[in-house]
């Protein structure tokens, strides 16, 4: 997949992901991965990124076994943020959908 079309949409990929509910890391990436090849290198910069602009926070999760667990968790700037680059996305998407098909018998 082109790597710019990802770029667009990982925001709201790993945004939507949260909204359903928190998740870790590698939870996360393991989601992503089953619709959009990502390396995890990618995704954590990212979250950090999310926590700093105060879209998610982050608590720990104890285990049974090994250590605990750094899961993200939406904040209500976050829920907003998903809502509206939703929106902008079912919007984009539409108009260049269009616009394909309009060109396709070019």
């Amino acid at each position: 997949m082109n790597t710019q079309f990802k770029k667009g949409v990982l925001n709201l990929c790993v945004l939507t992901l949260l909204k359903k509910k928190d998740a870790y890391g590698y939870d996360l990436a393991e989601k992503m991965a089953q619709s959009i090849e990502i390396a995890e290198g990618t995704l954590y910069p990212l979250l950090r990124k999310l926590k700093l602009d105060g879209l998610c926070e982050t608590y720990l999760s104890e285990r049974s076994a090994g250590p605990p667990r750094k899961y993200y968790k939406l904040t209500q700037k976050g829920i907003d943020a998903q809502r509206v680059l939703r929106d902008e996305w079912k919007t984009f998407s539409t108009n260049v959908n269009e616009l394909m098909e309009e060109n396709d018998d070019e």
